[in-house]
């Protein structure tokens, strides 16, 4: 514990330092973490190894920043604390325009105890990232998850709620009536539905704990941490046999194997009706019926709970409609006049109840009506002032586009001069043969290498365009075109004035921060590389060639938007992009690799020095991005919500394409804070760095406009994959 508190303290201190920590917020969270780690109670000599007091392990408090440093969030008051860590409601520091969602949110953060080896660390990522996909009504939204630098705890970032769990209104009514019930019970139902139908997933922790009642009606299911998703082969994920709580948990979830199936949620959802209706769990094997159900009604909820998952209803929305469908009990015989007067009396005070319940839920449907019906006010009247900026700023644009074809139709009157229009036009005519001249050179030039390279008369040449494909062995099919590009040297990263725009746009410096120093590099053995990122249909036959088969949550071939064998790969990881190099290279018999990030950028520039390949802004027409957000004063524009094929947009200088959006391209280094000790020559970085994580470069169909610059770099880790990230290839000509 002593040398754990010294690294947090150690990562903290680096913090304040940077500049990103303030003097009280460094002394504030250092107590923290001496307090962890020093109880004030503790003797004198207790054990180093001694375990915190529950509640201390992370040292958290209000008003305390955790996160990393270009995502930092406030801690504003805890929610909820337990065996998993804690849930706090958090302010998000960062702006909506960078990460999408509201200010206010919710972080489930896990002790470090709990992620200390890379397994459990793993399966927080592979929850978040499953979570991410459930997008329903009665469902928490995760956003993402993170790391805290100076407390290395994990955290999940959610939907902020407001209202209170089902357990805590239990403990407060002690038990809810057959409707109330009921009507707590659909959504849940409605909720287990689309996890099923939409992803296969059975969520295996249903308990009251879990169910969120939120403030104005809504209900919102909690934790799919453990869900298990069920394949032909078995489970995506293989969670503890002992997963789910006691008590919920269905006989059958103690087995080892299995496929998951549906019964375990209706095993549970049964068990927490009962204990709604009676205020206990099922004790035994033959509880007792509740008073608030007839034989009929009792008959179904035993059988949601049967030993024998055969015995179950298939849903738990089969559950609740069984139950509202049970046949009302019989009346009883009448002994006498007197019970019957008895009886009528009891029959009307319970009529007088439903009016007056009926009346209740009335008035709260109004109010709950009046609500929505405000908030879609203030939704209108927002868009309406969203609108009326947009419409002064393109009254805005439109003056200064007249103003400018006035001046410029102003100057081309003044240049009508016979002299002048000759002189232009001769010179125009010299330009345009010395270009065709320079052309047919170069092109001369490099059919020349590519001869002396690869000199036997079988091997594939490069067309008039530069364009190069190899044959397989053995064989008429090719792989990928290649485009040769020329040696040189350029300054790689970014100068000062490109970082002060992206800044506006909304970088962080932190991020900005790697690309320094910016520095000379020379790129001096020739090589070709790929046109396009390697496509579906590319990345198909290497998939019928090797037996391939993916190991994340993204199908390559179904990455939940539509895609042709001219769509750039996905959900492939930076090993996978090794492996079909190296196949690859066997197939053609030639030397095929992924680029170094410095022959990458040297590809992307293509002897520019703008932020863009075709200058300092960029739109929707020149690549694929999120085209709600703009950079550097260019326009909107599109938001595809997926991978366009390749070759939409116009190539760079040198003839590549897409180096710019679609897919976030695997490159070999290792990634780096910076560039200090990068090679010059141009190879690949692969010495110290973080050696779980790999490079990306060149952003995606998903990201802003800032995240596609020529210099900017990104990491991720090279095990995982997702629906954003490809790869180009490189091939060595000598």
């Amino acid at each position: 514990m002593m040398q754990t508190a010294i690294d947090k303290l150690r990562e903290l201190r680096a913090l304040h330092e940077d500049g990103l920590l303030s003097r009280q917020e460094f002394d504030s969270r250092k107590n923290a973490i001496l307090d962890a780690a020093y109880p004030a109670d503790a003797p004198a000599d207790a054990p180093a190894e001694a375990p915190a007091r529950a509640g201390t392990e992370i040292g958290l408090m209000a008003t305390q920043e955790v996160g990393p440093a270009h995502r930092r969030y406030r801690l504003e008051r805890l929610i909820a604390q337990g065996g998993m860590g804690e849930v706090w409601q958090a302010t998000d520091l960062a702006t909506h325009a960078e990460l999408g969602h509201s200010a206010q949110v919710a972080l489930k953060i896990l002790p470090p105890r709990l992620t200390e080896n890379s397994l459990h660390a793993k399966l927080l990522i592979e929850e978040a990232a499953r979570a991410r996909q459930l997008a329903h009504q009665h469902i928490v939204r995760v956003y993402d998850w993170a790391q805290d630098p100076a407390t290395g705890s994990y955290f999940i970032i959610m939907e902020c709620l407001d209202g209170e769990d089902l357990d805590t209104l239990l403990a407060r009514a002690g038990r809810l009536d057959v409707g109330r019930a009921l009507d707590v019970l659909a959504p849940v139902a409605a909720a287990l539905d689309y996890a099923w139908e939409r992803h296969h997933l059975v969520h295996r922790d249903i308990k009251p704990a879990n169910v969120f009642l939120a403030r104005g009606g809504d209900v919102k299911l909690l934790d799919f941490g453990i869900a298990a998703r069920a394949r032909a082969g078995g489970l995506a994920l293989e969670a503890p046999a002992s997963s789910g709580t006691t008590g919920y948990r269905a006989p059958e979830a103690s087995g080892a194997g299995g496929v998951p199936d549906r019964g375990l949620d209706v095993y549970a959802v049964a068990v927490m009706l009962y204990q709604m209706l009676t205020g206990a769990l099922p004790a035994g094997a033959d509880p007792a019926r509740p008073d608030a159900l007839n034989d009929a009604q009792w008959t179904v909820l035993r059988a949601g709970f049967a030993q024998d998952p055969g015995q179950r209803p298939a849903s738990v929305t089969e559950l609740l409609a069984r139950l509202w469908a049970a046949p009302a009990v019989d009346e009883a015989p009448r002994a006498d006049t007197a019970a019957i007067d008895r009886e009528r009396a009891e029959q009307a005070a319970r009529e007088l109840a439903a009016r007056k319940l009926a009346q209740a839920q009335a008035e709260a449907a109004a109010k709950a009506q009046l609500e929505r019906q405000r908030r879609e006010q203030e939704r209108a009247a927002k868009a309406a002032a969203e609108a009326a900026r947009a419409a002064r700023k393109e009254a805005l644009r439109q003056q200064l586009l007249e103003r400018r074809a006035a001046e410029a139709e102003k100057a081309r009157l003044e240049r009508e001069e016979a002299q002048r229009k000759l002189v232009q036009a001769k010179a125009a005519a010299a330009y345009i043969a010395e270009q065709k001249r320079a052309r047919l050179e170069e092109a001369a030039r490099a059919q020349a290498v590519l001869t002396q390279l690869i000199p036997t008369p079988t091997s594939p040449v490069a067309d008039t365009e530069g364009v190069l494909r190899d044959r397989f062995l053995g064989g008429d099919a090719k792989g990928p075109e290649l485009v040769l590009l020329p040696t040189g040297r350029f300054q790689m990263g970014s100068p000062e004035h490109e970082r002060k725009i992206a800044m506006a746009a909304g970088s962080q410096p932190a991020w900005l921060a790697r690309e320094l120093p910016q520095h000379w590099v020379g790129i001096e053995k020739p090589i070709a590389m790929g046109r396009y990122p390697v496509t579906v249909g590319e990345w198909r036959v290497f998939v019928a060639s090797t037996g391939w088969r993916p190991s994340g949550e993204t199908e390559w071939d179904t990455p939940g938007f539509a895609q042709t064998d001219r769509h750039p790969v996905v959900g492939v990881n930076w090993f996978d992009a090794i492996r079909y190099v190296r196949w690859l290279s066997e197939a053609t018999g030639k030397s095929y690799r992924l680029p170094s990030e410095a022959e990458w950028e040297y590809a992307c520039r293509a002897g520019t020095k703008t932020a863009f390949s075709f200058g300092d802004t960029i739109t929707t027409d020149q690549a694929n991005y999120d085209g709600n957000f703009t950079y550097n004063g260019g326009p909107r524009g599109e938001y595809r919500r997926g991978t366009t094929p390749v070759g939409t947009f116009p190539a760079n200088p040198w003839g590549l394409f897409d180096m710019h959006g679609n897919v976030w391209e695997w490159v070999q280094d290792v990634v780096h804070d910076n560039y200090d000790g990068a090679p010059l020559d141009g190879s690949a970085w692969e010495e110290g760095g973080d050696q779980a994580r790999r490079v990306l470069r060149g952003g995606s169909w998903l990201y802003n406009p800032r995240y596609l610059r020529s210099a900017l770099r990104n990491g991720f880790s090279a095990a995982l994959s997702n629906d954003i990230v490809g790869f180009r290839i490189v091939r060595d000509l000598m």
